[in-house]
């Protein structure tokens, strides 16, 4: 009986099993049935689209600007040298590193005895020789004064000759009186070229002495000049540097003392690429002189100054490229030779132009114009200039389009875009400023009062902005950057 039972659940179990198992398949086929029975229901894709940032294309005039790197220079820098040796026994008050001198300042005073004592020598020898010449002048004189009574003692005695001939003609006179005559007349002869010879003398005396007495005035000349040279003078107003020299100490004859430099006739020495060099050109193949403006970041407050190209290198340089220009600086207050500073060279005027973001045009020149139902367009432009972030085009046939600003891998033709347009109306974002402690404030101001590379207009506008109660955060960041802090 037991296993009756047993063997009767068991077929009931399977029977339930079976069942549902052909219920399931059942339910499985009408569903697929039915799902076949309906018709394909397709739906429409949606168009993508993108948001970009446009801006108009508005051509104008444009003065391009190339940047550049340069050191400033003094037009006037003198070597200010011993001219003769000795020990400096005055120095000027302002004489060292950093002085400033006036024009004709004397500046270091050689010890002048030795050069004293030979200029007197010089008085002395001189004042001989003009003794010397006065004596020879008078000399000459009574030569000539001899010279003339010799001439005269000669007619009397060719008279007498004559009239003793006269009369021997007349049987008068003797043989022995003319021959007397005669001799006498001779004697006058001769006495006469004596005294010619020492007139010639005389004359030859007095030709030394007017050498010896210009020589004497070379010499005397030549004593003044070292004298002079014991002392040396600004020869313009300037400041000194590289002083190396004190009071007391002995100096040889072309030795360096220091260096003179005029700060108000400083000029800035900078180099272009051939390319660009080739822009400041005329027609004629000339240097124009263009405007340039140099700059020098002192602390977040920058120096500026105007300028014009003056001149070029005549030669490339050993181992550089491209060309080196000079500029003379019209301000140069605050800059000093030797400062590295940045230098903004504007190029001849381009008409026609635009000015557009960097990433708004392609490697192949081309931008992305926004066109009817605001769908892209593809547009080539002339590349003409790169300035930072922003490049020059020309395109006369998308003047009052709008371009894309920023292009991307998404973009492309016929991509429809919403665009965004600036805010004519935006407020330029006031610069972040912080307000200080005391201890911070005064550690700033005491590393710009100790700074002494930085010049003082300078100085007095850091100060001034360290002054107030909210500073500039980016002024305080280059300051505390100098400063390690």
């Amino acid at each position: 009986m037991r296993f009756l039972r047993r063997s009767l659940v068991g077929l009931f179990l399977l029977s339930v099993t079976v069942g549902f198992l052909a219920y399931a398949v059942q339910t499985v086929r009408v569903s697929l049935e039915t799902l076949w029975a309906q018709e394909a229901v397709s739906r429409p894709a949606r168009e993508r689209v993108f948001a970009v940032n446009v801006l108009d294309f508005a051509p104008q005039q444009i003065t391009p600007v190339m940047t550049s790197f340069g050191e400033v220079r003094s037009t006037r820098t003198l070597e200010v040298r011993a001219r003769s040796g000795g020990t400096v026994v005055e120095l000027a008050e302002g004489f060292e590193d950093g002085g400033q001198v006036n024009a004709g300042e004397l500046l270091v005073q050689v010890d002048p005895s030795d050069a004293q004592s030979a200029l007197d020598v010089s008085k002395a020898d001189l004042a001989e020789a003009e003794a010397e010449l006065r004596e020879a002048v008078a000399a000459l004189e009574l030569a000539g004064e001899d010279v003339a009574s010799a001439r005269e003692q000669q007619a009397l005695r060719t008279q007498a000759l004559v009239r003793q001939r006269n009369l021997q003609s007349r049987g008068v006179g003797t043989e022995a009186a003319v021959e007397g005559a005669e001799l006498a007349e001779a004697g006058a002869k001769q006495a006469v070229l004596s005294r010619r010879q020492a007139l010639a003398q005389a004359e030859a005396r007095v030709e030394m002495a007017r050498t010896a007495v210009a020589r004497r005035n070379i010499g005397l000349a030549e004593a003044r000049r070292r004298l002079a040279d014991t002392a040396i003078n600004a020869e313009f107003s300037g400041t000194l540097s590289d002083v190396a020299v004190v009071k007391g100490g002995l100096v040889q004859n072309n030795e360096r003392l220091a260096q003179l430099v005029d700060p108000a006739a400083l000029e800035v020495s900078f180099r272009v690429s051939t390319t660009e060099y080739a822009r400041l050109l005329d027609e004629a193949g000339r240097l124009i002189g263009s405007e340039v403006e140099v700059k020098l970041d002192v602390l977040g407050i920058d120096l500026t100054s105007k300028g014009v190209i003056s001149r070029e290198s005549a030669n490339v340089g050993d181992g550089q490229t491209g060309r080196q220009l000079f500029a003379r600086i019209e301000k140069p207050q605050g800059f000093r030779p030797g400062d590295f500073v940045t230098v903004e060279v504007q190029e001849p005027v381009l008409r026609f132009v635009a000015v557009l973001p960097a990433a708004a045009v392609d490697s192949a020149s081309e931008v992305l114009v926004l066109g009817d139902e605001d769908r892209l367009e593809i547009a080539p432009v002339q590349l003409l200039r790169r300035q930072g972030d922003n490049v020059i085009v020309r395109s006369r046939d998308l003047a009052g389009r709008e371009i894309v600003a920023e292009r991307s891998p998404l973009l492309g033709a016929g991509i429809k875009v919403r665009p965004i347009r600036p805010d004519d109306n935006a407020e330029p974002e006031a610069p972040a400023m912080v307000e200080l402690t005391e201890e911070r404030r005064a550690r700033l101001v005491a590393f710009v009062e100790g700074n002494s590379r930085m010049p003082e207009e300078a100085k007095k506008r850091v100060l001034a902005q360290l002054s107030q109660p909210q500073v500039p955060a980016q002024m305080i960041e280059r300051i505390e950057s100098r400063m390690g802090g």
